[in-house]
């Protein structure tokens, strides 16, 4: 277990978390991270050092996007970094992140419901991450549902909703 208070980096690429209701389209779209104020509302006081990285849909998410996030990682001083993810190609970005084999301990999240609207489980997410990535060893790992999963051991259910494990879809 990890003692010391180190600052935590958390990178942002946009995804549910970030998305908010625009009410002249009728459409979710992004405007600016809601990280500064779920920091606040999480009242969380480990140091932390917020880094937009972009604010994309992650079914929009490029090859070009993947290796921005992974150059963040990589450019990172900070040994512990939670990534805040779309969670429909969350996966894809952790793999290549894991592939990289990076000395840190990086942490992918998202949401299921946006920030912005009431019942978001973004709140619940960040705070699991944060311990996530403050506890668990190096590698790279999602944090979602209450549960932490492997980079090279994850998939989203669609008709559920949630991460699992791939054996459990192998079995």
């Amino acid at each position: 277990m990890k003692l010391q208070e180190s600052t935590v980096r958390i990178i942002v690429t946009g995804g549910t978390f970030d998305k908010r209701y625009d009410e002249l389209r009728g459409e979710l779209t992004f405007k600016e991270s809601h990280l500064p104020v779920i920091l606040r509302h999480a009242r969380i006081s480990a140091p932390v050092e917020l880094e937009v990285n972009q604010l994309i849909d992650s079914l929009h998410m490029t090859d070009a996007d993947r290796q921005r996030v992974l150059a963040s990682c990589r450019a990172a001083p900070e040994t512990q970094i939670v990534i805040v993810h779309g969670t429909d190609t969350m996966a894809a970005t952790a793999r290549l992140v894991g592939q990289a084999a990076l000395a840190k301990t990086v942490v992918l999240t998202g949401a299921m419901i946006p920030y912005s609207v009431y019942g978001s489980d973004s709140l619940f997410n960040l705070g699991y991450a944060m311990a996530a990535a403050q506890l668990l060893p190096t590698g790279v790992y999602i944090a979602m549902n209450g549960q932490i999963f492997p980079w090279d051991n994850v998939r989203k259910n669609t008709e559920q909703c949630v991460f699992e494990v791939l054996d459990l879809h192998d079995k």
